[in-house]
């Protein structure tokens, strides 16, 4: 089938943005503070929670990539299979939510540097940089997609536009204004993607008719993914969730432990919704649309169905998109102002200068993050480098200080620096013999952060 653009879908896509905006405006008039800014002022209740946690994970990197994407390259079962790392990761961070709401600390740098001095919080901040403004930069060709279906223009042309909504969106009222959006947009994809699956499936001409349309293998365990290709694919998933700052910041700004633990609870079951249901769509577009781009998957079977039921739902991966974008855009930006400017370059800064040198840094940081779309032929394989920068340079030696008191100083710094340094000479070279680098530096950080341990913590 050829893509029939549907320039009404447009009118949906503009009339949640003018929401998200005028929303967002007025939750930034409760920022006074950088605690504002950053943690909500630590307001969030169980619904909020629950919401922010979920449209944060559940952005560009699943309606475009992720799931999305497998199901649409490789099969079925391997993108449904998608929401087990998710799982194990939400799980294992429900069991040290407490420890981590403890902490209150802005940055996942910050906690790191309580452990592991002060060379471990610089060098932590630029693995986290490299990681999140890639994960921006899919966010922005999220958009791309979705811009491309509801007009005709191109990708490049949409992808300029969704850099300007999100810079615009994270900059003018940080998770105080970010959060309440995310909840709303939350329940918005879920609606959406409930709602759409029987329609589209039955314009697609029926289940036997998609499946005679696929190719044999998608239906397979594994689909055409071999072992080692599988799992290149769920372990950079599981090793950003367990360390991913964004989740962590959001777990400080609850309001209490109950509803800490009441929105994580909720946030397994958002993902058990959406993570097969995206799967399924994008399957079925696969059926549809045979020689699309695969981020366009779930987003073309938009083009399909009833003018509303397809505008509720790409306004529902308009908005996941634009709050992971915004989400991890001011992360990032937090993380180059407490770590980098207010250690080493104005220690004296105060709040407000603080707070101002972050809006500064988001148009800053976006433009990098938009020139990085330049340099990756798909959404998936940014997503797999950036989720293995973060989950090989940050995640075990993270971990460590929650599960392991006896970690020491010399193993974290070691761990940190080899995982993110494999990474990117992995990736340099061309991964070699098609090993994926999340294959190796992940495995290896642990290693090292395991041995680094045992010959040093007899000596402290």
């Amino acid at each position: 089938m050829e893509l029939i653009y549907n320039s009404s879908l447009l009118w949906y896509v503009i009339g949640y943005g003018i929401f998200m905006i005028i929303l967002g405006f007025f939750y930034s008039k409760k920022v006074s503070t950088s605690e504002d800014f950053i943690l909500a002022g630590k307001s969030l209740g169980p619904v909020v929670l629950m919401g922010t946690l979920l449209a944060t994970w559940v952005g560009s990197g699943t309606v475009t990539g992720g799931p999305n994407s497998l199901a649409y390259s490789y099969g079925l079962w391997p993108a449904i299979w998608y929401v087990v790392p998710s799982f194990i990761g939400i799980g294992i961070l429900y069991l040290i939510s407490a420890k981590i709401r403890n902490y209150g600390k802005y940055t996942v740098s910050e906690i790191l540097e309580m452990k592991y001095g002060s060379y471990a919080r610089v060098l932590s901040a630029v693995i986290i940089i490299l990681a999140y403004v890639g994960i921006v930069s899919y966010q922005f060709k999220g958009i791309g997609f979705v811009l491309h279906a509801a007009t005709g223009i191109s990708v490049e042309t949409g992808t300029i536009i969704g850099a300007v909504i999100i810079i615009f969106l994270a900059a003018i009222g940080g998770l105080m204004s970010v959060a309440p959006t995310d909840a709303f947009s939350a329940f918005l994809i879920l609606i959406g993607l409930i709602v759409a699956i029987p329609i589209v499936l039955f314009e697609a001409g029926g289940i036997d008719q998609v499946l005679a349309n696929v190719p044999s293998t998608h239906l397979d365990v594994m689909g055409s993914l071999t072992p080692l290709e599988f799992m290149a694919f769920y372990i950079p998933v599981l090793f950003l969730l367990l360390g991913d700052q964004n989740m962590y910041q959001r777990i400080s700004a609850s309001n209490s432990e109950k509803s800490m633990k009441q929105g994580t609870i909720g946030w397994i079951i958002g993902m058990l919704i959406a993570t097969p249901a995206v799967a399924i769509l994008a399957f079925i577009g696969r059926s549809l649309y045979p020689d699309i781009d695969p981020g366009m998957a779930l987003i073309a079977t938009t083009l399909v169905i009833p003018t509303a039921i397809g505008g509720l739902l790409i306004a529902a991966v308009t908005a996941f998109i634009v709050t992971t974008g915004n989400s991890y855009l001011l992360s990032a930006a937090t993380n180059v102002t407490y770590d980098i400017y207010g250690k080493y370059f104005n220690p004296k800064a105060t709040d407000k200068q603080k707070l101002v040198f972050t809006k500064i840094l988001i148009p800053i940081l976006g433009i990098l993050a938009f020139v990085l779309t330049m340099f990756f032929p798909t959404v998936l394989s940014i997503q797999m480098y950036s989720y293995t920068v973060y989950g090989a340079g940050i995640t075990p030696a993270l971990l460590g200080i929650f599960l392991w008191s006896r970690v020491t100083k010399p193993a974290g710094l070691s761990s940190m620096a080899a995982g993110v340094i494999i990474t990117l000479v992995w990736e340099f070279i061309g991964k070699p013999y098609g090993i994926h680098s999340s294959l190796i530096s992940i495995p290896v950080a642990i290693v090292v952060l395991v041995v680094v341990t045992l010959f040093t913590s007899k000596k402290q």
